[in-house]
């Protein structure tokens, strides 16, 4: 499968802005499921600045200051995407149960161990509470295999949360999330990512794209799509297998990963710091094309 990904983000500013910094995280990486075949960022007003590297985790991160007055700043990243995603079924054959994993990441020094490792501590975004350790042991249960719990925590998740993008901010405490049973996918991933990590065990957090189709028998509408977010879990021996609780759903061939950290703050897509400008508007379009079916 084959995708274009293109996503727009256009701030309008109520007075001139003399100088802005930069960090976008838009390029897709490179994953044993997918290959970005190319990637093109284009920014208005033309930066003065700009720079490319990989951050801690392995993403791509471009830099830029626009050092010029300007009332308004459009980013567009266009990038094509190649999947090749396993089948679902096959990542669900046989897991050890979770204790064991838990107990192997304390030992565990191999590059693979030690970089697992990483993502069983709080976080910004993260932190560890009782009550969320408590969720997570209704699934979690003696003896049972570490991907069985998870995708019951997940399917829990989904059932028992609400989708609702009006109830948090991306400064909602965990605990509000939890209290209220509502929020987002990037609430849900916090949700799950801190009830794995409170029972030991190592997940991080993904960034990137859901395709989206139309209701049969109509057009899909440009800039409808959006951003998504759903985590990962460790399992030695298999890698890192992902979840979307939003969805419900293990994903597959329909996701394009961006990239990934310890939570939202590590992948946010666009984020710097303004030098006036006064208030602003902002807004953001995602289209993920299927340029072909392999």
């Amino acid at each position: 499968m084959i995708y274009r990904i293109t996503h727009t983000t256009h701030y309008n500013y109520q007075d001139h802005v003399g100088l802005c910094h930069n960090l976008a995280c838009l390029r897709p990486r490179n994953t044993s499921m997918q290959i970005c075949k190319n990637n093109h960022i284009a920014i208005e007003p033309t930066p003065t600045l700009q720079t490319q590297r990989q951050d801690f985790f392995g993403n791509w991160v471009d830099y830029f200051a626009v050092q010029q007055p300007h009332k308004s700043l459009e980013i567009i990243s266009v990038s094509e995407i190649q999947i090749n995603a396993p089948e679902v079924l096959s990542l669900l054959t046989f897991s050890p149960v979770w204790e064991s994993v838990r107990d192997q990441l304390d030992q565990d020094t191999s590059n693979a161990g030690l970089e697992a490792r990483r993502y069983r501590l709080r976080s910004p975004f993260i932190e560890f509470h009782p009550e969320l350790r408590d969720y997570a042991l209704l699934s979690f249960t003696p003896q049972r295999p570490i991907l069985d719990a998870m995708r019951e925590l997940m399917s829990r998740i989904f059932k028992e949360f609400k989708y609702d993008p009006n109830s948090t901010t991306i400064v909602t405490p965990l605990t509000d999330v939890f209290a209220n049973r509502r929020g987002v996918c990037q609430d849900f991933a916090h949700l799950a990512i801190a009830c794995v990590r409170s029972l030991g065990l190592a997940a991080r957090y993904v960034s990137g794209y859901l395709e989206t189709l139309p209701p049969p028998g109509q057009v899909k509408l440009r800039g409808v799509d959006a951003s998504h977010a759903w985590f990962s879990i460790y399992v030695p021996e298999q890698g890192w297998i992902d979840f979307d609780p939003t969805n419900n759903q293990i994903p597959a061939h329909q996701y394009i990963t961006t990239a990934w950290g310890r939570d939202y703050g590590d992948v946010t897509p666009l984020k710097g710091i303004v030098f006036g400008g006064g208030t602003h508007t902002l807004m953001v379009a995602v289209d993920v094309e299927r340029l072909e079916t392999e």
